[in-house]
């Protein structure tokens, strides 16, 4: 197959410039466009792409830093870089140590002695307007989150500076930022939780390709390398154009080019889209490719949906650390799965205060939400494998009140190798309250 040799814009040659930078080197954005000879503004526009990549980083008083990208999901901890950003708060010293990791915090509510016991390497303490705090905490290897607003003496400062450790004020109190921390703790969680196609690609090798002047020829050689039935194909500027596939390479003779029979503006997805959003993607087109594209539609790799539905399974065999608990679980929790006198699956639970509205009466998106839950759950009972909406009908009979007990009964009306159709009814005192009727769509099958 002919090679054709790429041509890459400024903007790609400033990127691949700072990702040859060595870790830890300072980048400015006024030398770099005097390195490259490009303006400050191209310069300034690649800076903010190496940040949105994760190999460089902003930081108060340092300034933008070349850093090492940390692979996606290896810790659900959090930098004192990120307290900073979520607290609100200004960096008063120790700005090099903003990238360590947070062990764990303590609040510094107490006498000194009593509060140095919770004090260790890594840690945080969250204390006011307190400068022997600040100074002993330093010199046990804690960092140091001032809360109200205050500061702190030249000499924490210069301590801080001294070890490394990162001294942050927040005008919040201290409850509130503990909460925020704890939120971000908890969010970061989930997020570890939702695999990303960026999981699947990381360990890929570099797909292959096609030009548009390509030939069914070299369709079937790099088909033949790769196992894949279907390949992107890209422009000069490794944009994608188009997809291809052996179907419609039947059409042509071995020397004729591709150009005519490629599909052209191809669906796409990107690293940041979730497993789960790729597979009903794939679903709800019917398709069984995607490329993977960055901003610029510039290729980085592809996926399978039997990649994706594989990564997918492979996730939810694997063991959970901690109760991370979405609303959707949340919502759930009160509810248990029974089988009724014929069999059937039935499901019961109380009305609890938090599904409430302002105006006391039950929410009805909260009603729609469980609803749909035993439908999907129904189905993944009965099929063993994962559906998602594609239609509702549903209907508010009267009103329940806080602490109702009710039970929620799902009947099956029709099934295939690839949708359910349920009804699902919530009943109370053996009333019906609302009803609903649903169309579920696989994601397991094309």
């Amino acid at each position: 197959m002919q090679e054709h040799e790429e041509s890459i814009t400024k903007h790609e040659q400033l990127l691949q410039h700072i990702e040859k930078l060595k870790i830890g080197s300072k980048i400015s954005v006024r030398k770099l466009a005097r390195q490259m000879g490009v303006s400050e503004g191209t310069a300034y526009r690649a800076v903010k792409e190496a940040e949105n990549m994760g190999i460089v980083v902003t930081r108060e008083r340092i300034g933008t830093v070349r850093i090492e990208k940390r692979p996606r999901g290896i810790s659900d901890q959090l930098t004192f870089a990120d307290v900073a950003e979520i607290v609100e708060g200004k960096v008063l010293g120790g700005g090099s140590g903003l990238d360590k990791t947070l062990v764990k915090y303590a609040i510094g509510a107490m006498k000194m002695d009593a509060m140095m016991r919770y004090v260790e390497a890594g840690s945080l303490l969250i204390v006011g307007n307190r400068e022997d705090a600040h100074s002993l905490a330093l010199e046990h290897g804690a960092a140091v989150l001032i809360t109200g607003g205050f500061g702190t003496s030249v000499e924490v400062k210069t301590l801080a500076d001294e070890r490394g450790l990162p001294i942050i004020s927040s005008r919040h109190d201290t409850f509130t930022v503990a909460s925020m921390i704890n939120r971000a703790l908890f969010d970061r969680m989930i997020k570890k939780k939702i695999m990303l196609v960026e999981d699947i690609i990381a360990g890929k090798p570099k797909p292959g390709v096609l030009k548009a002047s390509s030939t069914a020829a070299d369709f079937y050689e790099v088909a033949e390398k790769t196992g894949y039935l279907r390949l992107a194909v890209v422009d000069e500027w490794n944009r994608v154009i188009g997809i291809v596939g052996r179907k419609e390479i039947e059409e042509l003779q071995e020397d004729q080019p591709i150009e005519k029979v490629l599909i052209r503006r191809p669906i796409t997805a990107t690293l940041q889209t979730s497993l789960a959003s790729a597979a009903q993607t794939m679903m709800w087109e019917g398709i069984d490719f995607l490329p993977i594209v960055d901003r610029n539609r510039k290729l980085i790799g592809t996926v399978t949906r039997r990649e994706v539905l594989q990564a997918m399974r492979d996730a939810q065999q694997e063991p959970q650390a901690g109760n991370v608990e979405t609303f959707d679980h949340l919502i759930w929790n009160g509810f248990a799965e029974e089988r009724d006198e014929d069999g059937g699956i039935v499901y019961h639970g109380f009305i609890t205060p938090q599904m409430a509205t302002d105006l006391g009466n039950i929410s009805e998106g909260i009603l729609i939400s469980v609803m749909i839950q035993a439908a999907v759950r129904t189905a993944r009972l009965l099929s063993g494998h994962d559906y998602v909406i594609d239609n509702i009908s549903t209907y508010f009979l009267r009103p329940v009140q806080i602490e109702d007990a009710i039970v929620i009964r799902p009947i099956v009306l029709e099934s295939s190798r690839r949708t359910y159709k349920l009804e699902i009814e919530i009943i109370y005192e053996n009333m019906p309250v609302s009803k609903s009727v649903l169309t579920l769509q696989s994601i397991d099958h094309g």
